[in-house]
């Protein structure tokens, strides 16, 4: 994959390891302000927030509904473009790339998990978690791999506990499986960054624990590097740094260590 990058920096969080700390972050969004149309009128979501992580760190940003949060996490996973700001991948602009560049960027280096999961109804669980893997290959490349890709797809579901549910379709599934099949459809493309929002809203208590404690381990075991929306203090608080956010802006002066 080339791709034609413009050169930037930013810096990054005191408070996570040395290793982290003295590094050019992996992801960064700038300055990021963002409107939409209703109506005659321009609506302002984001007013200047600003956003970055290190490699390996699992950040959450917590803030009311309205104040921004999922429009933030789309403009860094270049699912939304800002009006003004820019998004930086290892200090190099982004956001300004090509759609066919963008494009390879969402999937090689971004995984995305939703609160309402987005699986294809009719596909299986298997045939959705294949998905990322047969757009990114020609059909006939994908025909040549698809014994290697079915079974990149059966260990990953093994790895999130669904082996046993590889021929069902979302439809047979409970939330919590669902938002597993989501996540290991994020993880089959290997991403270096994985984009959450709201992956335990809509999800009872004890299967939002159990989704929390795979992206945590998926964060320490495999050094991913996370960036989690969530209105949920509890769940916020199990990142290694929280962010605020609040009517678009950064509402936290300095940073807060989770607990």
């Amino acid at each position: 994959m080339t791709i034609v990058f413009d050169d930037h920096q930013q810096t990054t969080s005191p408070t996570q390891p040395e290793t982290l700390r003295m590094t050019t972050p992996l992801i960064a969004a700038n300055a990021i302000e963002k409107s939409y149309s209703k109506g005659q009128h321009k609506v302002p979501v984001l007013r200047g927030a600003g956003l970055s992580a290190s490699r390996g760190e699992f950040i959450s940003v917590i803030g009311q509904s309205g104040s921004g949060k999922s429009t933030l996490l789309h403009v860094m996973g270049l699912l939304d473009d800002p009006d003004v700001g820019e998004v930086l991948l290892d200090g190099r602009r982004i956001d300004n790339l090509s759609q066919s560049a963008r494009d390879q960027l969402r999937n090689h280096v971004f995984g995305f998990v939703f609160q309402f999961y987005h699986l294809l109804p009719e596909l299986s669980l298997l045939e959705n978690v294949m998905t990322p893997l047969m757009i990114r290959h020609s059909f006939l490349g994908y025909w040549r791999q698809r014994k290697q890709i079915r079974q990149q797809a059966m260990d990953i579901l093994q790895h999130v506990g669904l082996e046993h549910r590889v021929k069902h379709r979302p439809s047979e599934l409970s939330g919590g499986e669902m938002q597993r099949g989501a996540i290991a459809r994020a993880l089959i493309a290997k991403p270096e960054i994985l984009l959450a929002d709201e992956p335990t809203g809509n999800l009872d208590s004890s299967t939002g624990s159990e989704i929390m404690d795979t992206l945590k381990k998926l964060n320490e075991d495999n050094q991913l590097t996370i960036v989690m929306v969530t209105h949920d203090e509890a769940v916020a608080q199990q990142a290694h740094r929280i962010v605020r956010l609040k009517e678009g802006r950064i509402a936290n002066v300095g940073r807060e260590e989770a607990a």
